[in-house]
């Protein structure tokens, strides 16, 4: 926890850029466009929907997950393991609710993003990929406050994010 309670606090980089262009299946990719219609292109995310709304329909408050790329080598060992995860950016950052609270703007590449009130929890495919303990920690309180499985965001600002790229706090 010490090392992942290390993570800058005001800018951190993108460690990792992951899509999901079918169920189960990953691509990881060196660039990628962020819209604010369909999230992540070329990611699933709008033809999966969601059971969070009152259509089934895609979740604008979980268009695009982000996880600390700390948390994900830790409950999943090795980098290409990583976006096993389901997440879509792994990044160098805290991602706290004390860091980053509901309504939160981060720049990333040339896009805008911003935390949603809606927490990221795990699934049944997280705890088959990486075991019930760690669905526990992630879930557990500690877990939720460094939002170690991830946060929810939506896409306020369409732009560019390649890996390596700066991420920027924004000013509320």
């Amino acid at each position: 926890l010490d090392h992942i309670r290390e993570a800058p606090a005001d800018g951190g980089t993108v460690e990792l850029i992951a899509r999901r262009p079918a169920e189960d299946a990953r691509e990881l990719l060196t660039e990628a466009r962020l819209d604010t219609k369909d999230g992540l292109e070329g990611d699933t995310w709008r033809a999966r929907g969601s059971s969070r709304t009152a259509d089934g329909g895609p979740n604008p408050d979980s268009q695009l997950t982000l996880m600390n790329a700390r948390a994900a080598a830790a409950i999943s060992g090795e980098r290409e393991r990583w976006a096993l995860a389901g997440d879509k950016l792994y990044v160098d950052l805290d991602l706290s609710v004390t860091n980053l609270p509901p309504g939160s703007r981060l720049q990333i590449g040339s896009a805008v993003i911003e935390f949603s009130e809606t927490p990221h929890t795990g699934c049944s495919k997280f705890s088959a990929r990486f075991g019930v303990d760690a669905l526990k920690f992630v879930n557990s309180p500690i877990g939720r406050e460094l939002r170690l499985r991830g946060a929810n965001c939506r896409i306020v600002v369409a732009g560019t994010v390649r890996a390596g790229d700066a991420i920027r706090k924004l000013p509320n």
